[in-house]
């Protein structure tokens, strides 16, 4: 048996003091009527923070873009109304002695499986017009438009600080914005924001970086989130070669990034398994680069959260493969979502070697 130590040992992120190794992933909730986080939502963040978690990264919330979500109840990043909820859900965690980070995102040209008929107040937006499945939909962003997400990015990072958030995180993974300009089949531009290179395709993100870190303070951590796969295709690599995924997030750390978030299915899986057949995406990215690395995926539980969305349970887990690999220092910290989104007090009952129950999807539906 794997010691639990090594996941309660505290860690500094730039100014940012944390007591554990252990965050709350972000998890799509939509029970933000009309965008704005209501008391209900301040309460279900604070009870992780009460029972311990180190760092909460929020759902999603959408940057001052009309197309910036897809679907109603998803909570907004901007305008006084949405701001002011998000600060009674800041001062709970922290009363709770907690520490947390708002996943900051524009949805792109995605729609929701929960709500597909819904449709925002201006239409869906992405890099070259085409749908995050590839089906032309509209005309491609204008630089204008690009110029203007860019800023939006950058106040609602200036905005988190002002409201006492301890950091953000920019959602650069799953088939939304920022990710879809890396896809070469989905960012056809000829402009500075397209190219053949992964490393061109990524002047929308670095342009991000920059103009947010011209707006905070040296020591707020700014966290990108990443995935290698493309919808619906788990074998697809953005970074084919550990080469190639160097080359990419080195500029990413050049450009502001202090932490990255490496989504993938489930942990254990090798992100190059032709070359280490257990290295994970977020050892890989922390052997190239020195930065510090989130893993991700199916933590303390059987299946991925793929399957879970499709109606199956799956049962709680021993952690002994993921804490040996954490003291082994393959990476740094260690994402939980649906785990802790069953059950607030998930690490408490970890720390005193309780019961944990199943995972069932009805937990999808509350804000327990």
């Amino acid at each position: 048996m794997s010691s639990l130590d090594v996941l309660f040992r505290s860690y500094r992120l730039n100014a940012l003091d944390l007591p554990n190794r252990v965050v709350m992933a972000p998890m799509t909730r939509s029970m933000s009527p009309r965008g704005v986080p209501t008391a209900e939502v301040a309460a279900y963040y604070r009870r992780r923070a009460e029972s311990g978690v180190g760092l909460i990264i929020t759902e999603a919330t959408g940057v001052g873009r009309p197309a910036a979500l897809n679907e109603p109840n998803m909570p907004r990043f901007h305008g006084e109304t949405a701001l002011v909820g998000w600060k009674k859900v800041v001062d709970e965690v922290h009363a709770a002695g907690g520490r947390i980070a708002p996943q900051l995102v524009h949805v792109g040209h995605k729609l929701s499986n929960a709500v597909p008929d819904w449709t925002p107040p201006a239409p869906y937006e992405s890099p070259s017009g085409l749908s995050v499945t590839g089906e032309r939909v509209n005309q491609p962003m204008s630089e204008a438009d690009v110029a203007d997400i860019i800023d939006a990015f950058a106040k609602a990072a200036m905005d988190a600080e002002r409201l006492g958030f301890d950091g953000i995180e920019l959602m650069g993974a799953h088939g939304y914005l920022i990710n879809q300009f890396f896809y070469d089949h989905l960012n056809l531009r000829d402009d500075e924001y397209g190219g053949s290179t992964l490393v061109e395709r990524s002047r929308f993100v670095i342009e991000i970086l920059n103009a947010i870190r011209s707006v905070v303070t040296s020591g707020f951590p700014v966290i990108l989130r990443l995935s290698q796969w493309k919808p619906k295709d788990f074998s697809a690599r953005l970074a084919a070669t550990p080469k190639a995924l160097e080359q990419w997030l080195s500029v990413l750390v050049d450009a502001g990034a202090d932490v990255f978030h490496l989504s993938q299915p489930k942990f254990w899986q090798p992100a190059f398994p032709e070359i280490d057949r257990e290295l994970n995406l977020a050892g890989w990215a922390k052997k190239l680069t020195g930065v510090t690395a989130i893993t991700v995926g199916a933590v303390g539980l059987s299946g991925d959260v793929y399957a879970s969305l499709a109606g199956e349970t799956a049962q709680s887990t021993p952690l002994d493969g993921l804490l040996r690999r954490l003291e082994r220092g393959e990476f740094d910290l260690v994402a939980v979502g649906r785990a802790l989104l069953q059950d607030a007090a998930w690490l408490e009952k970890v720390r005193q070697g309780r019961e944990i129950a199943e995972f069932t999807p009805a937990a999808f539906a509350t804000l327990s």
